[in-house]
């Protein structure tokens, strides 16, 4: 009686559980419906802003660069300086976090702090980008809009007290949100956030990822209505031969990439050197621009009015020649020193002008090519996307979702594919990696491995196993190992130092054998000298390094005579390392 009553109350506890999981699922997703409703705000906010600073700075017109044609000499010279400045003190004094392109901070904060992002990012970031893009900055609004979803997302989720372990899931979901409202593209925010921001997440999160995205992408129909980002024509692909110019494409976009990153690489290196306040920079680089901009109005702003001119095909080569360098040299100064703002809008100027430029000259080489200058505008743009964050199919879906046509995806797939390998092949790096990298984070497969340098392993050895001594008998060995709990012993001398190994293994056919081996065998005779060990000094993240490159399921720790300290097995040492992630939320506070 008592056991079937023991039976039921599991039962009942079982299904309880599995409820109470269902429930918080079910409450998870709602809350990833408000993640989507605040970075659709945001965005609309941010987006808002830039025209508000763009209306009072400057003249009127019909794009941007007519705008900043029709203004007086001293209005393009001192606006970008003095929004340079403005914004340079504000970052300085309120908001480090808001410098640079945003993506790297993002994934930074996932990664070492757990998704934990100040709340006031959110305010910094929206007013220094919108002001200085506004001002007429050669940067990107898709950047910043991820990072202010994702501050959103930060600052809602510690607010309503999400689980530590869920907060990088919904900072991945709010800079999935931002994209996805940017460019009315959920599917593009989804695996966005997924190829790029939240490298290591488990399947049943990206069903949060993509409610939050496509809850971003509706409210952005209901604030812009349903109207493509950019101008974009039919793709009628039907010359397979064209593949090979795709291909073409692809190579160059990938030195393209590498050219723009080691130029953003070497303007923040220039910057630095030069002995001025850290918050005047930005003053420095904007006036610099405005020089550029008097003889090319193009180079200013975000570019979307350069990308529209490719794509409908009136975009002369010279000129596009010409704003490919000018966009080069512009966004360089204006991430270089130190400015905030994304780079994927640069990089779609680039690929648009590449395109552009690759098209008309062959068309001017070859006459019977016929080549269409906005297709290939089209596929410039996500081979230089793919090239600079070394994410493809991001890439390849982006532009999926802009033209809705099918047949762009195998030029797309060509062109992407090969731009990235170019870029991993000769440069190794993304434009977000190597700025991660700068900022002194590594990251390995989603994860911070500065977390494990700090870690010595004997924070996770186990200090408790079986030793066996060379001159033990093979007899003695099988006993250990029949009664012992580890699969594995380490083999000591007369003085203690470790002189080889013995596992189970190796004593397999000593067992099978037992009766036609001699009682006097002992443990030398048996055991394994190749051995495989870490001192007591050395990192969790050199340890881990070394099971990956050997594949050996344990290693004695020895300290400086040579004697065995304990033992480290992978599980303990990826055990420690969440540990230490899991302190990092705890000591890490808002501020």
């Amino acid at each position: 009686m008592s056991a079937s009553i023991g039976i039921l109350l599991k039962r009942l506890r079982r299904h309880a559980s599995e409820a109470s999981a269902r429930l918080q699922y079910v409450h998870f997703l709602l809350f990833s419906i408000l993640i989507g409703f605040a970075a659709a705000i945001g965005a609309y906010i941010f987006r808002w802003l830039i025209f508000f600073f763009q209306d009072i700075l400057w003249a009127q017109g019909a794009g941007f660069p007519d705008r900043i044609s029709a203004s007086p000499v001293w209005a393009v010279l001192l606006i970008p300086t003095a929004g340079g400045i403005i914004a340079g003190v504000i970052i300085h004094l309120w908001g480090p976090e808001a410098r640079g392109p945003g993506v790297p901070e993002v994934i930074k904060a996932i990664a070492v702090r757990g998704g934990r992002i100040r709340h006031r990012v959110t305010f910094v970031k929206a007013a220094v980008t919108s002001l200085l893009i506004g001002c007429g900055a050669s940067v990107g609004r898709e950047g910043p809009i991820i990072q202010i979803g994702a501050s959103l997302a930060s600052s809602l989720a510690r607010l309503l007290k999400i689980t530590p372990e869920m907060l990088p899931v919904c900072v991945a979901s709010g800079a999935a949100a931002g994209i996805s409202a940017t460019f009315n593209a959920p599917l593009t925010g989804t695996l966005f956030a997924i190829e790029i921001i939240l490298l290591d997440t488990e399947m049943s999160y990206i069903s949060h990822i993509i409610v939050a995205s496509v809850t971003a992408s509706a409210l952005s129909k209901i604030f812009w209505g349903d109207f493509p980002t950019f101008q974009i024509s039919k793709f009628p692909f039907s010359n397979f031969n064209e593949l090979i110019i795709f291909f073409l494409l692809g190579v160059v976009a990938g030195l393209l990439a590498i050219c723009f990153m080691v130029m953003i690489r070497s303007s923040e290196n220039i910057f630095s050197r030069i002995n001025l306040p850290i918050w005047l920079k930005p003053g420095l680089g904007g006036l610099l621009l405005g020089c550029l901009a008097l003889k090319i109005p193009g180079a200013m702003g975000v570019g979307y009015d350069v990308v529209n001119t490719g794509l409908n095909g009136s975009m002369l080569l010279d000129m596009a020649l010409i704003l490919l360098l000018a966009k080069l040299f512009a966004t360089s100064l204006c991430i270089g020193s130190g400015m905030s703002g994304g780079i994927f809008a640069p990089s779609l100027v680039l690929g648009a002008t590449l395109g552009v430029s690759i098209s008309s000259s062959l068309n001017m080489l070859f006459p019977g090519l016929a080549l269409t200058q906005g297709q290939y505008a089209l596929v410039g743009m996500g081979t230089m996307v793919a090239g600079t964050t070394l994410a493809p199919i991001t890439a390849v879906l982006t532009v999926f979702e802009l033209t809705y046509s099918y047949k762009v995806i195998l030029p797309m797939m060509v062109g992407c594919i090969t731009s990235a390998m170019i870029v991993r092949l000769f440069y190794g790096y993304s434009i977000y990696e190597g700025k991660l990298l700068r900022m002194g984070v590594n990251i390995i497969r989603g994860h911070e491995d500065n977390i494990l340098v700090n870690v010595s392993v004997v924070e996770g050895m186990e200090t408790e196993f079986d030793l066996l001594h060379e001159t033990d008998s093979l007899e003695h060995a099988a006993d250990m190992a029949v009664n012992s709990t580890f699969p594995h012993f380490p083999v000591v001398d007369k003085n203690d130092r470790l002189t080889g190994i013995i596992t189970l293994r190796d004593l397999r056919g000593y067992l099978k054998n037992q009766q036609e081996i001699p009682g006097n065998e002992i443990v030398d005779t048996l055991m394994s000298r190749t051995l495989v060990t870490v001192n007591r000094n050395t990192s969790l993240k050199e340890a881990l390094s070394i099971f990956e490159k050997t594949g050996v399921s344990f290693m004695p720790v020895l300290d400086s005579d040579g004697k065995v300290s304990g033992i480290l097995k992978p599980f303990e040492a990826f055990r420690m390392y969440r540990d230490k992630r899991r302190k990092n939320h705890i000591l890490s506070t808002s501020r």
